[in-house]
């Protein structure tokens, strides 16, 4: 019985190591799509910026 049982309380003391892992790298993975969300943000704003800008330089050319 009671090597049954420390055979239990390792597996319980993985399963929390394996959580706290796991917790530990969702956290990480997170921080990192609101540091790539951030970075489509901007590179959405200046696809916008460059949108207006050609808009802008096309009704500036000469009609043929």
């Amino acid at each position: 019985m009671s090597v049954s049982l420390d055979h239990l309380e390792q597996k319980v003391e993985q399963i929390v190591a394996v959580c706290a892992s796991l917790r530990g790298e969702n956290q990480a993975l997170r921080a990192h799509v609101a540091g790539l969300e951030a970075d489509k943000a901007a590179l959405a704003q200046k696809i916008d910026i460059t949108r207006e800008r050609l808009e802008t330089l096309m009704t500036q050319l000469p009609d043929e």
